[in-house]
């Protein structure tokens, strides 16, 4: 039965942060998206709460995936858009819910270890998404990849968020040299996420993230 509540919570929970990201809106469609990518973050606490059974932690962004998808080729859900401001049209919402899907697959099945995926999703919401309104909130060097355009500040916002996740998360799984494996997973990821581009950051962050959590615990 609190798989079912899970389910239920999770979708009210999906629904609420959409309904609110209108208020940011009117900072611009970026801002809405943001306030989406970052907030979201908090569902894998519900899901830890909530969920024991794979299927069932796995069932709310399965149907994101296709959900995401209608609204990116239908402008169903206006605020989680990019706006006609932004010249990138990506997947990179698609690609949100499907790293999603898998994290919560893998870590809530057979590693049985939701905390792994906790780090993956985590340092993609705040890391990933404090990069880019940090990165656009404050002037630095900016950079170019494959079209996307980075900045030093963006990047060192990735650098340090993803640090804090990760020294917290090996802190608490009493890892042996846990500042030097945070600092080596911060630095890969940063990296990643600036050589990431067309949203593919959406899953190549999250997945390999988890994958440094469990191959250093």
């Amino acid at each position: 039965m609190n798989n079912v509540w899970g389910i239920l919570v999770s979708i009210v929970f999906v629904i609420v942060v959409i309904g609110v990201s209108k208020i940011f809106e009117r900072f611009g469609k970026e801002a809405s998206r943001k306030f989406i990518h970052i907030v979201l973050a908090n569902w894998w606490l519900i899901a830890m709460a909530f969920f024991d059974n794979m299927w069932a932690a796995a069932a709310v962004p399965a149907l994101f995936v296709g959900v995401n998808y209608a609204s990116h080729k239908m402008n169903l859900i206006k605020v989680m858009e990019r706006g006609t401001e932004e010249k990138e049209d990506t997947l990179g919402t698609v690609y949100f819910a499907l790293s999603l899907f898998v994290l919560a697959l893998v870590t809530f099945g057979p590693l049985n270890n939701p905390l792994i995926g906790l780090c993956g999703f985590f340092v993609m919401c705040y890391g990933d998404g404090l990069a880019a309104v940090i990165g656009k909130a404050i002037k630095s060097k900016q950079y170019t990849v494959g079209g996307d355009t980075k900045s030093v500040a963006g990047s060192l916002t990735m650098f340090i968020v993803t640090l804090i996740i990760m020294g917290i998360f090996f802190f608490y799984v009493k890892t042996e040299y846990w500042i030097i494996k945070s600092i080596v997973v911060a630095v890969i990821m940063t990296v990643f996420e600036a050589v990431s581009i067309k949203g593919i950051d959406n899953i190549s962050v999250p997945l390999l993230t988890s994958l440094l959590a469990f191959l250093m615990i």
